[in-house]
Order: structure tokens, then C-alpha cells, then sequence
């Protein structure tokens, strides 16, 4: 970690803007203003998810994607619970993240419950920092009335239908985890 007053006082002030970026895609998630997307992320951005659902390239994919998902959705609601970032110095125009959150929603005429984890790459351009990769990954999206049966199965992702498995925590089900050590190392004392 840098020593330098002015590095780290840009570092304080590109992670409060990282976090009002992640709040800024809640709100315009809920609002279904996919003419903002260009204040969330570049245009040359990917959305995955871990689930494998999207892998879409491009600002005008990820608005189809989008307005897919909103065919489906009723009202929504996300709400973070907060944003680890990590700086390189070598790359400083650039961060990592890992946002988690949840959101109560509509879907296909069902209240639903969503647990949600967002693994990110952000770029800075000259109009701020944007979301340039974004993997989406569920711990549950469930009916509401379903929440207490549903959180002790490994199958906790309900959103299409079927049961599938849940993506995360990744250890119950051999994943690795060098991806959370390398983002929790960035940027931090010892790392």
C-alpha cells in the first residue's frame, strides 16, 4: 500500500465514488432507466453470471439483457450491503470490487427474495468511474413464502423455474477461492 498523502487521499475519493456507482446501478435497476446505462458502465463492458445465464459484451447487449429480465419483473427493490474495492498501483485508472446486496422483487407474478454478489472490474474514463466487468452471482432467489425451506437446500437458485444450485458460498461445493483473496489483498496492509 502506498505511503503517498496524494495517492491515498485519490484512493479515498475513487472509493467513495465506486460506492455511489453501486448504488446508482440499484437505482436505476429499480427504475428501469436503461438510458443511464451509459452512467454505470463502459461501453465496451461484460456482464456474466455465475450461473451462466448472461455472458453479453457491450453497453447495447447488456440493455437487451436488460430488458428481457424487466419483461419479467414486476416492482424491485435492491439494496447494498456494502462494497469491498482493491487498487494496483501499476494500474491505477483501474479497480476491483465485490459488492453483495439483496433485493425483493416481482417476478413472473411471484414475490421473490434475492441474495446477491456482484464481482467486479471497474475503469476510470473521463466522465468517472464505470462498471467495465460485472459477474452477477446468487446465494438464493426464491419465492418469499418458499425462504425457510429453500435456504437449507444447496438448490437455492428458483428464479427460472427449476431448482438449481446456489453459486456461492463456492467452498460448499469445491470452488476456489483464490479470486476472493486476490480482491480482499489489493490495496490493503500485508497485501
Amino acid at each position: 500500500m502506498t505511503t503517498d498523502p496524494e495517492v491515498r487521499l485519490q484512493r479515498v475519493e475513487d472509493r467513495q465514488e465506486l460506492g455511489e456507482l453501486a448504488l446508482l446501478y440499484f437505482h436505476i435497476m429499480d427504475e428501469r432507466d436503461l438510458s443511464s446505462l451509459s452512467r454505470i458502465f463502459t461501453d465496451d463492458a461484460h456482464l456474466g453470471s455465475g450461473d451462466g445465464v448472461f455472458d453479453v459484451t457491450g453497453r447495447d447487449a447488456i440493455a437487451e439483457v436488460y430488458a428481457g429480465r424487466f419483461d419479467a419483473l414486476g416492482p424491485t427493490f435492491h439494496y447494498s450491503h456494502g462494497l469491498i474495492t482493491g487498487f494496483d498501483d501499476s494500474r491505477p485508472d483501474t479497480a476491483t470490487g465485490l459488492l453483495t446486496g439483496h433485493a425483493e422483487l416481482v417476478r413472473n407474478g411471484v414475490v421473490m427474495l434475492v441474495a446477491l454478489r456482484y464481482r467486479d472490474t471497474y475503469r476510470r474514463t473521463s466522465a468517472g468511474w464505470r462498471i467495465a466487468d460485472r459477474e452477477m452471482s446468487y446465494f438464493y432467489y426464491c419465492p418469499a413464502d418458499r425462504y425457510v425451506e429453500v435456504m437449507g437446500t444447496a438448490d437455492r437458485n428458483l428464479a427460472y423455474g427449476d431448482a438449481r444450485p446456489a453459486d456461492w458460498p463456492s467452498i460448499l461445493h469445491g470452488g476456489d477461492l483464490d479470486w476472493l483473496a486476490a480482491v480482499t489483498s489489493m490495496d490493503r496492509p500485508g497485501g
